[in-house]
């Protein structure tokens, strides 16, 4: 048996950062990611979001890798909310995702981050937090050069 323990801090939102998640809404679909992830093996430490976003702490499996991960938990979630009609127009999640490696010893901070993530978008939009992440983590955006 393989000892593992890689943690992951999954990042990603609705499609054009639509609000789908409201208050009415929002508990069901990270309870149904949380179960669905179960059933697939995916360990969920820590989920949570805001209107157009999610946050999750994975615990890596040793045979998981993290397109599967995000194909399994996004392409699973946007059709079961669309069977189950919880929003007016057709949900989808959008393509573009972030995903940073956490140290054993930050996983407290972070369970702490993502479970204040209504207060902290009382202050700080998703699209500030989002490229934050990017710049923090050394990425740079393309800028569209077509014209």
């Amino acid at each position: 048996m393989p000892w593992i323990k890689v943690w992951l801090h999954f990042v990603w939102s609705t499609k054009d950062r639509h609000p789908y998640l409201t208050d009415e809404i929002r508990q069901k679909v990270l309870d149904h990611i949380r179960e669905n992830a179960k059933t697939k093996d995916i360990y969920i430490d820590f989920i949570n979001g805001w209107v157009d976003h999610v946050h999750c702490l994975i615990s890596l499996g040793s045979n998981q890798t993290i397109e599967d991960i995000m194909k399994l938990i996004k392409g699973e979630s946007s059709h079961w909310i669309n069977k189950n009609k919880l929003t007016k127009s057709r949900f989808e999640w959008q393509n573009e995702y972030f995903v940073a490696s956490v140290s054993e010893s930050n996983l407290p901070a972070v369970r702490k981050y993502i479970a204040e993530q209504e207060k902290h978008h009382q202050s700080v939009p998703f699209e500030e937090e989002f490229e934050s992440f990017l710049s923090r983590a050394g990425f740079e955006r393309r800028k569209d050069v077509s014209g």
